[in-house]
């Protein structure tokens, strides 16, 4: 069976967690955590990148720090993982569900502004398989109505937008490092701060509400109780597993971008003919090879690719998310923006192919001659 995700694994990760058990600093803010955190600092020139547990973790620091309450409305895609609208509905807040673009299958930037309310405190783009929003509109709107902008980039790592990096563009920007995104840690994530003047808040809150960053840097002589605050801090060994893929970060991206490309220019004829629908690269967008996938005619005909042909094949292909606002939870916690027209149509017609750092060519080729072969080319 050719799986739909094997964790990247580099060959130093071993090593590095083995150090950091023989520093005898394996809680959080260790070494290996402050050379990850600095090296994101470096490749996305945000002004301040904290790891966390996850990127769920991320985004919810993000909402504490954007004091986002009770009453307040954030807008987001409704096609995205729960995590995008927990950060905020435990806040107290709605989540505002816009539909997305058929292309990119993200938040479509023109229908933002009709969802704004004196209400909406901030907007959260989701770079969806790491290609980027339209950023430049969003930016737009958000400084008109003075909202803050939110990226969950998640799946963005080493991905950018008209040259700018993915997560460090908006006011604050989540990573995640789970096991099934281009760079990880297991479980991990990362928030990236674009203004200096969070980062104190962010320190405190990261640290269960107090000064600890400041005692450990030696510019207070205790640690107090100074904010709410919650343990936003992963193990140094997670972050030492990640740093082993940091180093190879370029290598990695790579290798699947290579995959990528394989992927689409083998199944070319298949969407010429208009069997299939292949991923869209806007202009001004450098993905990072995070995910391929096709889009098929309907619901049916994706169970048929699947379950009755691919999986019976060996190759595991697999669907993405249901649309937040038909779950229990996103009606009860939000609401639609207008119309319906893609999110629902869109998400039931996406087939993820495997996709993971050491893909083989030849395993490429297996799965797009089965895929011809159930299309009978």
């Amino acid at each position: 069976m050719i799986n739909f995700n094997v964790p990247p694994f580099t060959g130093k990760e071993m090593e590095y967690i083995s150090q950091a058990v023989e520093n005898q600093k394996i809680c959080g803010d260790g070494p290996f955590t402050k050379k990850c955190s600095e090296w994101i600092e470096r490749q996305t020139g945000t002004a301040k990148c904290l790891l966390t547990p996850s990127c769920t973790h991320a985004t919810e620091l993000a909402a504490l720090l954007a004091d986002i309450k009770e009453g307040d409305e954030v807008i987001m895609p409704s096609y995205t993982f729960v995590s995008t609208a927990d950060a905020f509905v435990l806040r107290g807040a709605t989540a505002v569900f816009v539909d997305i673009r058929p292309d990119t299958m993200n938040i479509d930037e023109n229908k933002i502004e009709e969802a704004i309310t004196p209400r909406t405190r901030a907007i959260v783009p989701v770079h969806y398989a790491g290609v980027a929003c339209e950023m430049d509109k969003i930016m737009e709107i958000a400084g008109k109505h003075n909202l803050l902008v939110i990226e969950d980039a998640a799946q963005g790592i080493m991905a950018s937008y008209k040259g700018k990096a993915l997560g460090a563009i908006g006011d604050f920007g989540c990573y995640s490092f789970h096991e099934t995104k281009n760079l990880s840690m297991g479980e991990g994530g990362a928030l990236l701060i674009k203004d200096g003047k969070y980062i104190e808040s962010a320190e405190i809150i990261r640290e269960k509400g107090t000064d600890r960053s400041k005692f450990f840097r030696g510019q207070v002589d205790k640690y107090r109780w100074m904010n709410y605050g919650s343990s936003y801090l992963p193990s140094d060994m997670n972050a030492a597993y990640l740093w082993a893929q940091l180093e190879l970060a370029d290598e990695i991206t790579a290798a699947r971008l290579a995959r990528w490309e394989q992927y689409n220019e083998l199944l070319q004829p298949l969407e010429a003919r208009g069997l299939i629908e292949l991923p869209t690269i806007p202009e001004g967008c450098k993905h990072n090879g995070h995910m391929y996938y096709i889009k098929v005619k309907d619901l049916e005909e994706r169970t048929r690719f699947m379950e009755e042909f691919m999986k019976p094949n060996g190759v595991y292909a697999v669907s993405h998310y249901e649309p937040l606002h038909t779950a229990p939870a996103g009606i009860k916690f939000g609401r639609f923006s207008g119309e319906d027209v893609y999110t629902t149509r869109e998400s039931q017609r996406i087939a993820r192919l495997p996709m993971y750092y050491k893909l083989t060519e030849a395993e490429v080729c297996y799965i797009t001659d089965k895929i011809k072969e159930f299309y009978r080319v």
